[in-house]
């Protein structure tokens, strides 16, 4: 069985082929146990991403958006919020495939679900669709992250696309 180490390390590796096979630059920080794992180069625009080991269960690929370490007091979990990080990118291993998601679409989150097949119930609205947040779909010139603008106060805006993903 993998310790959770590992499954960081495998995560990290995937994705930073998967975002190489995708000519995006990949810059790691010196030191461990920063807010973030990677800095992409997507455009000439440099965003800090955080690197995920998502597992699938059935037609759901879950992405757990907290760190959890343990103190005296027990398990401590801490979520990411968008002031320390740009976006997630998920890499499934029962896939081989890596997702990224902006974190302005998902700020304060515990954990985000990505559906790879329709729902029991046939709910369309407010799905997260896994094909949607591909990395070939998310960092590509033609897809969402390419097309960032700057807000007034210099955070990162998505523009262009409706919604945000489609060409």
């Amino acid at each position: 069985m993998l310790t959770t180490d590992r499954k960081g390390a495998i995560a990290e590796l995937g994705i930073a082929r998967a975002a190489l096979e995708l000519e995006i630059d990949v810059y790691r920080p010196v030191a461990e146990g920063g807010r973030y794992d990677f800095i992409f180069d997507v455009s000439g625009r440099l965003l800090r991403v955080q690197c995920k080991w998502a597992p699938r269960y059935g037609d759901v690929i879950v992405v757990r958006c907290c760190r959890a370490r343990r103190n005296r007091d027990g398990l401590v979990h801490r979520r990411y919020v968008p002031s320390e990080i740009d976006a997630f990118a998920a890499y499934c291993p029962d896939l081989d495939q890596c997702y990224f998601l902006p974190i302005e679409e998902f700020p304060y989150r515990r954990q985000i679900q990505l559906r790879l097949g329709p729902t029991r119930n046939n709910q369309q609205l407010l799905i997260n669709w896994a094909k949607d947040y591909e990395f070939a779909a998310r960092l590509t010139r033609s897809g969402a992250v390419a097309q960032l603008g700057e807000r007034r106060h210099g955070m990162p805006e998505a523009t262009g696309s409706s919604p945000v993903g489609s060409t």
